[in-house]
């Protein structure tokens, strides 16, 4: 299920407030710039489906979102638990980190928390499959996909050089929760 905790940015122990209703998690991000929304595929989406079929399943929100901010390019991204380089991706985005840009990510599947730093607050964001969000450009954040990632993101571009960060410097990211790792489904 979504989540949106909002913290002081001083108080990593307590959130102000929680939310897990879709429309709530809307409104109260977009009140600081950020969307948030949900989708539905087109046509089924099976495992293993490529880049091409996942963005066909999407195509209409996904023009949608070309036409209307400029964005020039689009690609699907996963992660497996398995993967080898895992850990080091993890770290690369546990950063308080800006872009140029908006980040825009499409959980396709899975899911990963989005962390906002704006003005005093801490915006914690648990995207699951279905959710939209849209960092504006220049918006402190990071990205966790915890120690055991899973997911299928649909990622969308303005540079079509792809994702460039700019690192603040600043060590909050290091005082606020990390993403829980997902239940194992395997059997005991």
């Amino acid at each position: 299920m979504s989540r949106l905790r909002i913290y002081q940015d001083t108080r990593a122990d307590a959130p102000l407030a929680t939310y897990a209703q879709h429309a709530d998690i809307a409104r109260e991000l977009g009140r600081v710039g950020v969307r948030f929304e949900q989708w539905e595929a087109a046509q089924p989406v099976v495992p293993g489906a490529s880049q091409n079929n996942v963005i066909a399943a999407y195509r209409n929100d996904i023009d949608r979102l070309m036409r209307d901010h400029g964005y020039q390019s689009v690609d699907v991204i996963s992660l497996t638990p398995d993967h080898p380089d895992r850990a080091t991706l993890r770290k690369k985005f546990l950063n308080e980190h800006t872009h140029s840009e908006d980040e825009v990510r499409f959980f396709v599947a899975g899911s990963g928390q989005f962390t906002l730093h704006i003005g005093e607050r801490v915006y914690e964001v648990l995207c699951e499959s279905g959710d939209l969000i849209g960092v504006p450009d220049r918006t402190p954040h990071w990205f966790d996909m915890s120690e055991s990632p899973y997911f299928i993101a649909i990622r969308l571009f303005t540079n079509k050089e792809g994702w460039v960060a700019e690192f603040t410097g600043a060590d909050i990211a290091e005082r606020f929760p990390r993403m829980a790792p997902r239940p194992s489904t395997k059997a005991a």
